[in-house]
């Protein structure tokens, strides 16, 4: 849980905030929550299948999210990398979360 801290907070640098949190994690939990929500819907159980779908991604999304918008706050680099890792994520983010 430690580390889940240190995303939110933005304490993670930038590089491990985008490419493992929002790239990775956030292509990893919203394919296996769509495959549950699909799975869910296919038998028939449409409540269950909004919860676990939206119930784990979104609030995931929305931790990598601000986790990526504040380290780029924080980044030392270059400042265009930073402003394209917090579009990139946005746009990602909410299309993973309306998809």
């Amino acid at each position: 849980m430690g580390e889940l801290r240190q995303l939110w907070s933005g304490e993670l640098p930038l590089a491990r905030a985008f490419w493992v949190y929002a790239v990775l994690g956030g292509v990893a939990v919203n394919l296996v929550t769509s495959a549950l929500f699909l799975a869910l819907i296919a038998a028939e159980q449409p409540l269950a299948a909004l919860a676990a779908g939206y119930g784990v991604s979104v609030p995931y999304n929305l931790v990598a999210l601000v986790g990526v918008w504040r380290a780029a706050g924080r980044h030392k680099g270059d400042r265009a990398h930073a402003d394209l890792a917090r579009v990139i994520t946005l746009v990602g983010m909410a299309l993973l979360t309306v998809t």
